[in-house]
């Protein structure tokens, strides 16, 4: 009895055993046939859930900026770099001739032609600031905005001795660029020059901050350049120099050229200078600057020695100042007793280590006031009280 209950057993098994494998069989072969021929059945609510979730960071992250991206600088500051194009008589084929390459456009001939270079517009007004070479002896100056806009600007002033000018123009909802400031930028920061070189539209370059304060490059009266890396052509010079965030750091100004080509040495007019220089453009027209009437030089060793200036005992060194090698008759100067052979140390108050600090210091001196200067004569101190005159201003 219980071998006849055993052997039924055993047939039951073997049936369900049989249909189990059959219809596993029969799952994996229709798996199969689904997966190759309509794979997107498979992914069901989860791998539609993950696809969702994968648009919705992308979509959330549009502008997300790849490593190494400078593209919500650019497109920040970009917008209020313009084109300048001008009709003017040609200039001095000497000064073209100038190893300084300072002058971003295309050739000219002998009688009249264009020039190109860029701008910046600085606020919703419509004043640009650009370069006074660019627009130098204009006749007409037409304005490009990169939205396509053009407009005839109208000329609100030029400093020829920081090599700036102010244009204004009279179009509405303008975009304008955010100002920096110099305290934040560094040797090494990234910085992006945009402007029109060689008339083939707008471009942005990038390279990092070179240097800071150059001076005495003989460009300029008065120097305080930014150096930069970033490249700068034909066309580029007016416009903009900005850091990582798109803010302005400078005025693209010259370059160091043999070729007449980019080669890696930039320089821009600090933003700090731009502006000052604007403030005064918009007030009065013009730039009025301090002026005594001196011929200052640099103090050497040699010239040291022949004008009998000693060095300090205790540290063996030349005293830190301006020799005065000429004084103007009838100049301020003159007149406040300073002589040949002085050695200004400080300028109201403030130490003035070279020509071109003391060519600042006495520029910010106010015309009408007195002012006292410090100086070494015979190796005695004394003080000076100067009233300073209006700097005359260079063609």
């Amino acid at each position: 009895m219980h071998k006849i209950q055993d052997q039924s057993t055993m047939r039951i098994m073997k049936r369900i055993w049989l249909v189990f494998s059959q219809s596993v069989t029969v799952l994996l072969a229709a798996w199969f046939v689904v997966a190759t021929l309509q794979p997107g059945w498979l992914k069901g609510q989860g791998s539609a859930m993950t696809l969702a979730l994968t648009q919705a960071r992308m979509e959330g992250n549009q502008d997300a900026m790849p490593g190494g991206s400078f593209r919500q600088a650019a497109q920040k500051a970009a917008p209020a770099v313009v084109s300048i194009n001008v009709q003017q008589k040609a200039r001095s084929k000497a000064r073209r001739a100038d190893p300084w390459f300072r002058f971003f456009e295309e050739p000219e001939d002998d009688s009249t032609g264009g020039g190109m270079g860029s701008g910046v517009i600085v606020s919703a007004e419509g004043y640009i600031l650009t370069n006074h070479h660019v627009i130098e002896g204009a006749e007409a100056i037409e304005v490009a905005l990169n939205d396509g806009r053009t407009a005839m600007a109208k000329v609100i002033g030029t400093d020829s001795e920081t090599d700036l000018a102010l244009l204004k123009i009279d179009l509405p909802k303008l975009p304008t660029i955010i100002l920096g400031q110099m305290e934040t930028l560094q040797v090494g920061d990234a910085v992006l020059a945009i402007g029109n070189p060689f008339g083939v539209g707008q471009t942005v370059t990038s390279g990092i901050v070179s240097a800071l304060g150059r001076k005495q490059l003989g460009i300029n009266t008065f120097e305080n350049f930014i150096q930069t890396d970033a490249a700068i052509n034909p066309g580029n010079s007016g416009g903009a120099l900005v850091d990582a965030n798109g803010l302005l750091m400078g005025i693209n100004t010259a370059i160091y050229s043999r070729s007449g080509g980019n080669m890696g040495i930039g320089f821009a007019v600090p933003v700090s200078t731009a502006t000052q220089i604007m403030a005064a453009l918009i007030k009065d027209g013009k730039v009025t600057r301090g002026w005594i009437g001196v011929e200052p030089r640099p103090l050497t060793a040699e010239i040291a020695e022949s004008f009998g200036i000693a060095k300090d005992k205790s540290t063996g060194t030349l005293p830190q100042g301006v020799l005065i090698n000429g004084v103007l008759q009838n100049s301020p100067a003159a007149k406040a007793g300073i002589q040949p052979g002085d050695l200004i140390l400080k300028v109201a108050g403030q130490v003035v280590a070279d020509v071109p600090e003391m060519l600042t210091r006495v520029a910010a001196l106010k015309p009408g006031e007195a002012a006292s200067l410090s100086i070494q004569r015979s190796g005695k101190l004394i003080e000076v009280q100067v009233t300073p005159g209006t700097r005359p201003v260079r063609p």
